[in-house]
């Protein structure tokens, strides 16, 4: 089942519909982070490039969840 979650991008509001366990990996990378919701989301919209947001985050959460970690060594504008 998808949940959708609500965030503004670059002043645009829109939302993310991804299946509970996309979500739980996400906010997982979240905390140790120390990212709120919307930094992390900020942050994969900034690097997706032409990739879907719902798809660069289940990308991130795969790549996450198999031990890639490039995500945080990136630096960032947050």
């Amino acid at each position: 089942m998808l949940r959708k979650r609500s965030v503004s991008l670059s002043g645009h509001a829109t939302s993310v519909a991804l299946e509970a366990q996309f979500w739980a990996v996400l906010d997982g990378i979240g905390a140790e982070l120390d990212l709120t919701h919307a930094g992390l989301m900020k942050r994969i919209d900034e690097r997706r490039g032409r990739t879907p947001l719902a798809s660069a985050c289940r990308l991130l959460a795969l790549a996450w969840a198999g031990g890639d970690r490039s995500f945080a060594e990136q630096g960032s504008s947050d």
